[in-house]
């Protein structure tokens, strides 16, 4: 959890992080610093939308967004408490077309995530999008060859979301606009 991303999620820590604090409640022994974690994860989540919104010039409404990852981490078809449960709907809520390729998301997020489009090949679900944003830092995904992605792509925006690429690669690779976390 120490790494860049947007937002931790899974089945173990939110669900003890929020078990401290209600025991700390219950015990009349507030945990400040767990509150104030778990108070700065839902803070990025929201903070990631708006980046990713401002990455598409201030609108996402009728524009195709390619999310790469759906699952809380890589290696792992488990989707409780993952930061795209909170992004995906709200681009959605803004009128964003969304693709997902998640190697092992599709399952669970089938269900999840009703109105997006779910591909296997990520370079076809490149073709026309407007944006790219990775949420889960699969190792398929920092093996993806930038240049041909970049290349299908009708604007070329990018919110690397978990920095799994060097920002001179990115630009090398004909983006033209990129969001990672903490860098500028």
């Amino acid at each position: 959890f120490l790494d860049a991303g947007p937002g931790y999620g899974g089945s173990c820590f939110p669900k003890d992080t929020s078990a401290l604090v209600h025991l700390g409640k219950e015990k009349k022994v507030p945990q400040r610093v767990t509150e104030a974690g778990i108070a700065a994860n839902n803070a990025t989540k929201q903070r990631m939308i708006i980046n990713i919104i401002n990455l598409c010039n201030g609108c996402v409404e009728d524009k195709t967004i390619l999310v790469l990852g759906v699952t809380f981490k890589a290696d792992t078809g488990d989707m409780r408490e993952a930061p795209s449960l909170t992004i995906i709907p709200a681009l959605i809520e803004e009128g964003a077309n969304i693709r997902i390729v998640d190697p092992l998301g599709q399952k669970e997020g089938l269900s999840l995530f009703p109105e997006a489009k779910w591909y296997n090949d990520v370079y076809v679900a490149a073709k026309n999008i407007e944006c790219v944003v990775i949420l889960t830092d699969w190792q398929v995904f920092k093996e993806l060859d930038l240049y041909r992605i970049a290349s299908n792509m009708r604007k070329k925006c990018i919110g690397d979301l978990r920095n799994i690429f060097p920002r001179e690669a990115l630009k090398k690779a004909g983006f033209e606009s990129i969001f990672q976390v903490g860098r500028k």
